[in-house]
């Protein structure tokens, strides 16, 4: 790992402490948990017009290593040169997208090189590095912050999205605005519609915006900046916060997903076309029932390619499709109608005939190709889970972003046309230096319904019948999701490393099998999937490698509540882990963030009881004896802190012996590297104590 960490160190003739710190050698990062941390992450995609740059985001510790930083760094297309990072700032840098004049724009809050010393903390604006390289220069900045970008290919008309107080007309009013709250001491927010916030923050006062400007040789006033970029928000009292755009190659048209408010505090997402140069609106896409977008023109701007989502109910999950709009007429057809997953994230081929996505499929996440006039799906990948996807300009390469159970994301290139590839990666700062410590194998079993439930299995190395291996059930979040790609927040190669197998099952309710596993545990957590995963366990057992006699179960979110589930229906297991868990479903319903979401398949609390009763894991309580770890961060609002505060409290009123892990600062997920770091030191100590029978030991840093 020296050379890979080396890189991120400015050679300089006499480095500083710190620098020196970061040369140096680390250990086996899945046995140094440090080393694991330092480790650089790919995140993003970007390919210039004319096919012959690509620029990827990583993210690695800062010196002080209490944060991630981005960098941008450019990767060579044909696989030949090594990857060489081209930005370096303190704040890091994001968001990056080429102008068809090859400048590469992106996102960073670094400070305004004009601004006095007086000014304020900077916010994240819109800068601008040459294409010949040099320094960036700063576009354009917003007092709320700038939280994305896009560019017309062909113009080069500049599209960006900005946090506004309601009212402000202007940057100047929105500043003052926040000045003034600010001196008045207010931090309270007034909604008048739901939600109110989601994730990890609030949904206000500010609203997202859309801005349009450029292109750059244009609309580029003193300084280099763009001149007056203009609102072109639709003006609807529908609009919440704008998350999902996309503007045509010509520069005309802008597509937005709206939220709509609906009865019952619900939502559904509409989609509404922007005519950029005049500000006119209209509504290209709006059903009840369903949600548009991951939209995407075509070529000539004339139609519009997105997803088609239609609601769940009491009844049905929900089901996704591809959607082409005719940007025209408004009418639009259905292009995957016997495709059996859920497509994601469509992008044109360059001459407009064909469009490719991706799906989740069976441990999977492959890059699919299907006609515009319909016809058969072609898979193009073999495995992993692909992103991000790049089309070449000459139609016959693509590029993208492949992560997979067994390896980190790394940019690849593709053939357009053949079938179940599976290239090398290209050169770049995301492959592992070193082997893996173990290796992946899969474990299949059969339901009592007839239904196959496939699983991942991580062996660690050296494991064999004379020397079984202990096993951990990890149970995935979501429902609705697979496990099919890596984890840095639950990364089974650190457990492998210390000599567990883990196993990774996809269990009913998991995408990628069609909609009828999904419908197996559709209002009915406790039932198929509780089996589903105690069948798999079983088939893991099975194996002459695997110790039946030292198991545990750990999961979060929605796999948190499965532990939660099977630490109140059997104790076959020595240890549970729980995070971010669901605990008191009728409790839960209200609090989380999209309440209404659930609410289609669990049905009104107060009115239909029934799933709530039959399936909330706090009725057994009182028949948990297992040792069970709860873990919680007070910032989770898809999981609210009380879930596990009143799971916590449960556990000690009853008896079981238990502890929890609470992080005040943390949301759904544990960012923070700091945190990351005790996250498995406390878990590692916790599972060494009951799966291995060793003493409980402290982590020093708790």
């Amino acid at each position: 790992m020296a050379d890979e960490r080396a890189i991120y160190v400015r050679r300089e003739s006499n480095p500083t402490a710190k620098e020196k710190r970061m040369s140096e050698p680390a250990g086996n990062p899945f046995l140094d948990l440090a080393a694991f941390m330092a480790l650089p992450r790919l995140a993003g995609l970007a390919l210039s017009t004319d096919g012959n740059r690509l620029v990827t985001s990583v993210a690695t510790l800062n010196s002080d290593r209490d944060k991630w930083v981005t960098a941008l760094w450019s990767i060579d297309p044909d696989g030949q040169a090594p990857a060489r990072r081209l930005t370096r700032s303190a704040p890091g840098e994001s968001n990056a997208v080429f102008t068809p004049t090859g400048e590469i724009l992106f996102t960073s809050a670094r400070p305004d090189p004009d601004a006095g010393k007086d000014a304020a903390e900077p916010k994240p604006s819109l800068w601008a590095l040459p294409a010949d390289g040099g320094e960036a220069r700063l576009l354009a900045s917003h007092p709320g912050g700038i939280n994305g970008v896009s560019v017309a290919s062909e113009e080069g008309t500049i599209v960006f999205a900005a946090a506004t107080m309601p009212g402000a007309q202007t940057a100047e009013a929105d500043a003052a605005l926040l000045k003034a709250r600010k001196e008045a001491g207010v931090s309270a927010i007034l909604f008048e519609e739901y939600p109110v916030r989601q994730w990890d923050h609030d949904l206000g006062p500010a609203r997202t915006r859309v801005f349009t400007a450029g292109p750059l040789d244009s609309e580029t006033g003193s300084g280099g900046r763009l001149a007056d970029p203009r609102d072109i928000t639709p003006q609807t009292p529908a609009t919440q916060d704008v998350e999902d755009i996309a503007v045509s190659r010509d520069g005309r048209w802008l597509a937005v997903a709206v939220e709509v408010p609906q009865d019952q505090a619900a939502r559904r997402k509409r989609i509404d076309l922007v005519d950029i140069q005049t500000g006119d609106r209209r509504t290209l896409a709006d059903d009840e029932g369903h949600d548009y977008g991951g939209m995407a023109f075509s070529p000539d701007g004339s139609r519009l390619a997105c997803i088609r989502g239609r609601h769940s109910c009491w009844d049905e999950p929900g089901d996704s499709t591809l959607w082409v709009i005719d940007v025209s007429t408004g009418r639009g057809h259905d292009l995957t109608p016997e495709f059996g997953n859920w497509p994601a994230h469509p992008v044109w081929s360059g001459d407009g005939t064909a469009l490719f996505f991706v799906a989740d499929e069976a441990g999977h996440h492959p890059l699919f190709r299907v006609g515009v006039q319909g016809g058969a799906v072609t898979r193009l990948t073999a495995r992993g889970s692909l992103s991000d996807l790049q089309v070449h300009p000459d139609g016959n390469r693509l590029f993208a972003l492949r992560a997979s159970v067994d390896s980190p994301a790394q940019p690849i290139r593709l053939d357009a046309q053949q079938v179940d590839q599976d290239p090398p990666p290209l050169p770049s700062p995301g492959a592992l230096a070193g082997d893996l410590p173990g290796t992946l194998t899969e474990v299949s079993t059969v339901a009592a319904d007839g239904s196959a439930v496939r699983s991942w299995l991580v062996l660690p190395t050296g494991v064999s019948a004379q020397t079984p291996a202990p096993l951990l059930l990890w149970i995935h979040g979501g429902p609705l999701m697979s496990w099919n790609a890596w984890s840095w927040r639950w990364n089974p190669w650190l457990m492998a490393a210390r000599g567990y197998a883990v196993l990774l099952p996809d269990p009913a309710l998991s995408a990628g099998y069609g909609q009828d596993f999904v419908r197996r545990g559709w209002g009915a957590w406790g039932a198929a999937p509780y089996t589903d995963l105690m069948d798999s366990t079983d088939a893991a057992l099975a194996r002459d490698d695997i110790d039946g006699s030292r198991t545990a179960a750990m999961g979060g979110s929605f796999g948190g509540y499965m532990a939660n589930w099977i630490a109140g229906h059997t104790d076959r297991f020595r240890a549970i882990v729980t995070h971010a868990s669901l605990w008191q479903l009728d409790q839960f319903s209200g609090t989380t963030d999209s309440a209404y979401y659930w609410a289609r398949e669990f049905g009104d609390p107060l009115h239909k009881r029934q799933r709530y009763e039959d399936n909330s894991p706090h009725h057994a309580v009182a028949k948990i004896t297992t040792p069970m770890l709860v873990i919680h961060g007070d910032k989770d609002y898809r999981v609210p802190i009380g879930e596990g505060l009143r799971l916590w409290y449960d556990l000690r009123r009853h008896g079981v012996s238990s502890r929890f892990l609470y992080f005040p600062d943390e949301n759904h997920w544990v960012l923070k590297p700091g945190n990351a770091k005790v996250w498995y030191d406390t878990v590692f100590a916790f599972l060494a104590e009951h799966v291995l029978d060793g003493t409980w030991v402290r982590p020093p840093l708790l």
